[in-house]
């Protein structure tokens, strides 16, 4: 217990700035509730939920006494499977064309703003997981392994905006997942827009990554 006191105080700025976009986003979207008397985008806050999830993970691991090796990696893999919900959030963007033109703003504030926040759970959570990984594997080439976990991020977006796969999918019907995920794999011609949007995806979310962990850098002349 005195281990997650201090772990959360550690974080209390992080934190902090997290639960401040979150409720901004719960707002605003309380607001679009109001003035549109529509429920549309309450699907924001499932989508959101998802995205705390591996952030939760990673907060978890880092207040976990003597973590051992087989463990981490356990841990690592059901981070993986969720990572992408963070991200995800961003293509809700498509859903805005579903709205009242009159307050078009509105709905761009909205999605903006969970979207944001979903991104910003994204790039900690990887931090948190560097964190992690190099205090039990000091040699391990992080970078690397960080901007391919991006792009497969990118698949994984694409895996649950165009098929509509979830994550408890991998679970309950892998079957139907991993033949998807073959077949887009060695048929690439046929399925060049999946292949096009994990390269676009996926370099969107690596300079964002690279922008991220390099603002504490930056410095006003």
């Amino acid at each position: 217990m005195e281990t997650i006191k201090t772990e959360l105080i550690k974080r209390f700025k992080t934190i902090s700035l997290i639960t401040v976009a979150l409720l901004f986003s719960a707002i605003l979207l309380m607001v679009r509730v109001k003035l549109n008397n529509s429920f549309f985008f309450l699907f924001l806050i499932w989508n959101v939920f998802l995205a705390i999830i591996p952030f939760s993970i990673t907060i978890y691991l880092s207040t976990t006494p003597n973590l051992s090796h087989i463990k981490l990696a356990v841990w690592c893999i059901i981070w993986l499977a969720f990572l992408p919900n963070a991200p995800y959030i961003v293509t809700d963007l498509i859903h805005i064309r579903t709205g009242n033109d009159a307050l078009l703003w509105l709905d761009v504030l909205v999605v903006l703003s969970f979207a944001l926040s979903g991104l910003l759970l994204f790039y900690i959570s990887i931090i948190h997981m560097q964190q992690l990984v190099l205090s039990k594997f000091k040699k391990f080439p992080i970078e690397i392994i960080s901007i391919v976990i991006l792009f497969l991020c990118g698949f994984g977006v694409y895996l649950g905006r165009f098929l509509r796969y979830n994550t408890w999918e991998i679970i309950s019907q892998p079957h139907h997942l991993f033949r998807d995920i073959i077949t887009i794999i060695f048929s690439p011609f046929q399925h060049y827009e999946a292949w096009l949007f994990t390269l676009g995806f996926g370099a969107f979310l690596t300079i964002g990554y690279f922008m991220f962990k390099n603002l504490n850098r930056l410095k006003l002349n």
